[in-house]
Parts: structure tokens; C-alpha cells; sequence
């Protein structure tokens, strides 16, 4: 019985080492480069097609993106649901700071998993299915996240909300996983390191929510090269493909 037990817990040790690094290897990674691809479209929809075309050249892009992204993905979203709901809070009695942060990072987690399976089922099965092509991501974007309903532009507060749960969850992930791993033993290191993935975060953070909030409203907080406010540089912006939408008439997927 003891042996079956401690077989049982050998296990559940080697997925949550799993799920940990899955986490920052290769969804950590990912959740980078994507971000960064999708700012070049603060440039105008020239440099943003050109990322798209330098990520469509990787060899052997379809596998790499199922076998490196979508089933570690599965993987860690569904161990990662299964302990949220296996965790129990003890912020009422124990309402220290890491106890709130366990909790944030169930919480965070979850709903970091809904928006990613919406913005998969959104963008990328249409652009395997053959119904978006890469010269109608970007028109495309700019369409659906300046689409407002009843005047607030649910879209890209959805966006900017999910951005918000997933760099979340993945700068505090990446602190447990040092934690974890025994890469910062100290308190003075664990201090530090919260320190430095907190304002990592926050970065990709802002990354995120800047390139939404272009695609939303056309303005965007800074370019580097490229004044604020000014589009005179820039090709064929967001604020050039929605002003030439008429009022009323539905642009891009899902309407």
C-alpha cells in the first residue's frame, strides 16, 4: 500500500515538474516572440505582414506549432485547471502575500486559458482552415478590436484583460519555477528575482496593451523611430483601414 502511495506521489512530482516547465519552456518562450511579432504592427501593416511572412518561412511551421505550442499548451492548461480546482485558499486565515499570489495565479491562469482558446479559435484555426490569409490578419485585427458594442469597445478590453491574466501568470510562474527548481534559494534572491520578473512583466505588459490598444483606436503610446501620435511614416495604419470602413458596416471575423 505505501509503495503504491509513494508511486502515486512520484508521479503527481515528475507532472507538476512538467507543468512548471512547460510553462517557461516552450510557452514562456512563445508567449515573448508572439507579443513581439504582433507589436511590429505599431509600425503599419507593411512591417507587420513582413514578421508574419519571416514566422510563416520557419520550416515546418505547422508541426512546430502544434508540437511546441498547442500540446504543451493542452498540457498545461488542463494539469493547471486540474490543480486549481485541487487547491484550496487559505488567504482568510494565512492572508500573507504569497498565499494571495498562489491564489492570482490560479485565478489567472484560468482565465489566461479562456482568452487563449478564444483568440486560437479566432485567428488561427480560420488561418489553417483557409479563410484568413496573412494579408487579411492585420485588416482583419484592426477591424475586430475597434468594433464597439453599445460604444465600448469589448474586443479590446477582452484583449487587454487576457494580455493582463497571461503575462501575469507567466512573470509569477517564472518566479515560482526558480523557487521551485532551487535556482533562488535565498530570501535576498527570491526578493530580487520577484523584483526583476514583476518589471519584466510589467514590460510585456505594456508590449501587449500598447499594440491592442493601436489596433483598437489607431493611436498608440510609442514607436521607437516614429513620433508619437504621428502616421506620416507609416503605411497603411489601423487608422487608415478604420476611418475607411463606413459607419455601421461590419469589418473582419466574427460579425
Amino acid at each position: 500500500m505505501a509503495k503504491r502511495a509513494s508511486s502515486a506521489d512520484r508521479r503527481r512530482f515528475i507532472l507538476r515538474k512538467l507543468h512548471s516547465l512547460s510553462g517557461v519552456v516552450p510557452l514562456g518562450l512563445f508567449v515573448v516572440l508572439h507579443l513581439w511579432t504582433q507589436a511590429h504592427g505599431l509600425w503599419g501593416q507593411a512591417r507587420y505582414d513582413e514578421a508574419i511572412a519571416d514566422r510563416n518561412a520557419i520550416p515546418y511551421l505547422p508541426l512546430i506549432e502544434v508540437g511546441l505550442v498547442l500540446l504543451p499548451l493542452a498540457f498545461h492548461g488542463l494539469f493547471g485547471v486540474f490543480l486549481a480546482l485541487q487547491s484550496r485558499a487559505n488567504v482568510g486565515a494565512y492572508p500573507f502575500n504569497r498565499n494571495w499570489m498562489y491564489v492570482a495565479q490560479r485565478l489567472s491562469g484560468v482565465a489566461g486559458l479562456a482568452f487563449i482558446i478564444w483568440h486560437v479559435g479566432q485567428y488561427w484555426l480560420p488561418k489553417y482552415q483557409g479563410q484568413l490569409s496573412p494579408a487579411e490578419l492585420y485588416p482583419a485585427l484592426c477591424a475586430d478590436l475597434s468594433a464597439t458594442h453599445g460604444g465600448v469597445p469589448l474586443i479590446a478590453l477582452a484583449y487587454i484583460l487576457g494580455v493582463a491574466a497571461t503575462v501575469f501568470h507567466l512573470a509569477n510562474g517564472l518566479w515560482g519555477f526558480c523557487v521551485s527548481w532551487g535556482i533562488v534559494v535565498t530570501r535576498n534572491a527570491q526578493r530580487l528575482s520577484a523584483t526583476v520578473f514583476g518589471l519584466g512583466g510589467l514590460l510585456l505588459f505594456f508590449l501587449g496593451a500598447n499594440t491592442a490598444i493601436y489596433f483598437a483606436t489607431g493611436s498608440r503610446v510609442a514607436v521607437f523611430g516614429v513620433p508619437v501620435g504621428s502616421h506620416e511614416t507609416l503605411a497603411r495604419t489601423c487608422s487608415d483601414l478604420t476611418t475607411a470602413v463606413p459607419a455601421g458596416q461590419p469589418a473582419g471575423l466574427g460579425k
